[in-house]
């Protein structure tokens, strides 16, 4: 059942249908669980609490796969007032952007041109940028681009997200050493196939496991992005026999998921870091979510339900 609930969230997810009629319904589709509002300034309050808390934030203005250029120009522009509005309100958070939201399937060199374009704002404000990772089509592009930019504008300035599903993620990884990039290591949320992908949770994490070692192990600096407390303690054990500072990485949790324990983990002293995302995009991001955890479904149903 959990199998078939996962299939049927990740269809839906690129369902364009399925997504108009949820934005005409608006958060009430239970999406305020998984999503911090629809403006900035909601996602800054929510920040600001979190912050108040001992707990970092990435800020995601949602959306994915535009198809316009107008499109682009104006999630390139959504990202930079993001940028801005940090600043204002004087919050600790860095910004994540995906390049599909940015004209990459319109056209690489557009999304190529906004990228700068954040990236010089982002550095003018001694903030940093992460370009979050997408399905497996739009990996090496996404790779190409990042390579590019980290060239450019450095590893201060920008990082990636990397995929512990896919198998080439292990010969992406050694080909970035050298440059010693800021690396956020997630599972994976997208259906993949397994010539591709491992297809068994216990293959995944175990390949998490190895890239964040791997990582921290040649210099670099991680975002352990997981909800996985078993996970987590085996991170936690590694940088201690490897004598490795709490320094050089960090946990990472959604919006909306476990965090209690992320609160924990900043208690203990550990860099934690929640990522809250925004917008009126929200439908596919929700559908991931709930794809990765069917049992949300239920808060989803309560929230369709309630008056």
């Amino acid at each position: 059942m959990s199998t078939f609930m996962q299939n049927t969230f990740l269809y839906l997810s690129k369902s364009r249908l399925a997504n108009r009629l949820a934005r005409r319904y608006g958060l009430r589709l239970g999406a305020r669980r998984f999503v911090a509002g629809e403006t900035v300034e909601e996602a800054m309050v929510r920040v600001k609490a979190f912050n108040d808390r001992g707990i970092k934030a990435t800020v995601d203005h949602l959306g994915e796969f535009v198809t316009s250029r107008a499109e682009a120009e104006a999630a390139a522009a959504a990202a930079i007032e993001a940028l801005r509005a940090m600043d204002r309100a004087g919050v600790d958070a860095y910004l994540s952007v995906k390049l599909t939201q940015l004209g990459l399937d319109v056209d690489e060199a557009l999304a190529h041109a906004h990228m700068r374009r954040i990236l010089s704002e982002a550095k003018r404000r001694g903030r940093f940028v992460r370009i979050d990772i997408e399905d497996y089509a739009r990996n090496e592009a996404t790779f190409r681009l990042f390579r590019a930019l980290l060239d450019e504008f450095g590893p201060e300035t920008i990082g990636i997200a990397m995929q512990a599903y896919l198998y080439k993620s292990a010969d992406d990884l050694e080909a970035l050493l050298p440059d010693r990039p800021n690396i956020r290591f997630v599972k994976g949320a997208y259906k993949e196939p397994p010539s591709v992908a491992y297809p068994n949770k216990a293959d995944v994490d175990e390949n998490y496991f190895r890239l964040v070692a791997r990582h921290l192990s040649a210099g670099g600096y991680a975002a352990v992005a997981t909800h996985d407390e078993r996970l987590i303690e085996r991170v936690k054990a590694y940088v201690r026999e490897a004598g490795i500072p709490r320094e050089r990485f960090e946990f990472q949790m959604l919006y909306g998921i476990k965090e209690s324990l992320l609160e924990r983990l900043a208690r203990e002293g550990y860099t934690a870091r929640v990522y809250v995302p925004y917008g009126i995009d929200w439908y596919g991001y929700t559908m991931r979510r709930l794809a990765e955890r069917p049992e949300n479904a239920w808060f989803v149903l309560r929230s369709l339900f309630a008056r």
